[in-house]
């Protein structure tokens, strides 16, 4: 994980103001920095959504392939992760340098993400122990300034909300096996239902209180963080503390209902955001260096 130096009299300025409700740059404890998202950014992708919150910015792309089930689960598709950590983002990912947080990344959004809670992998389904739909999720950090999980997850969900996957007509041929047909007509496509996909609140003990989307600044004086999958309806599907310090139960009740009340309002204004700019069509205007 990216790290910053911090003297002991910025410590102290940032846990006063944590302390008062009033962090370094303006904002209270349960705030986000200003977040820009965009889809369809990417054009040999089935998929794809660029998320830039406060200086992190996160490019997914999703591709679709036929695959053959899980033996144990033959009647649903799965989604594949991987991360991987740009050297541009910060210096410390250089060489091997982000091997290790791209391989933590992948194992907890596959716990978050792949699972018939998030995503009905059932609709992936093509015929059951024979064919299925598998969707390769890459993620990209381009620019490295904290709070990735809560970035991603968003990513994540805003390009399988823009995720096209095409129509399969099944037929027997002479000898009486299957024969897969994809159609050619880029209009007749399935979509995804992302509405219960959880997004990623991650929240930093920082002092007595905690606070939501911390700055590179504000996680080196934080002594452990809680990483919370919250749903639309407020449920918590996945929880995980991170971080060398340990939590009391009582901060990590305050903490997780923080999460909740904080995930739930996340949601309303994504999807909205998300159906806005599929109504838009070709007729959106591209926006930053992908334009």
């Amino acid at each position: 994980m990216a790290t910053v130096q911090v003297s002991e009299a910025e410590k102290v300025y940032i846990l006063h103001g944590i302390r008062d409700d009033l962090r370094v740059d303006g904002r209270g404890c349960e705030d986000y920095r200003h977040m820009e998202i965009e889809t369809d950014v990417v054009s040999n992708t089935d998929g794809s959504a660029k998320v830039t919150l406060g200086h992190t910015v996160v490019l997914v792309g999703i591709k679709t392939e036929i695959g053959k089930p899980r033996p144990m689960l033959p009647d649903e598709g799965y989604l594949e992760f991987f991360v991987d950590c740009s050297a541009n983002a910060t210096p410390e990912f250089e060489g091997r340098g982000g091997e290790e947080l791209g391989t933590e990344l992948s194992n907890t959004l596959y716990k978050v993400f792949n699972n018939k809670h998030s995503v009905d992998l059932k609709s992936l389904c093509i015929s059951a122990g024979e064919h299925c739909w598998v969707l390769y999720v890459d993620v990209l950090l381009l620019q490295c300034d904290g709070n990735l999980y809560d970035a991603i997850s968003v990513a994540i969900k805003a390009a399988l909300f823009n995720t096209k996957i095409p129509r399969v007509h099944i037929s027997a041929d002479e000898e009486g096996g299957k024969e897969i047909e994809l159609s050619d007509d880029p209009y007749d496509c399935m979509r995804l239902n992302v509405e219960n996909m959880p997004c990623i609140v991650t929240l930093c003990k920082v002092g007595h209180r905690h606070v939501v989307d911390a700055t590179l600044q504000e996680k080196a004086c934080s002594v452990a963080s809680l990483i919370i999958a919250v749903t639309h309806k407020g449920t918590v599907t996945c929880a995980r503390k991170v971080g060398g310090g340990s939590l009391d139960p009582e901060s990590i009740f305050e903490m997780t209902e923080a999460g909740k009340r904080v995930g739930k309002a996340l949601h309303a204004p994504l999807m909205k955001l998300l159906q806005q700019e599929e109504s838009l069509g070709k007729t959106q205007q591209k926006v930053g260096f992908l334009g």
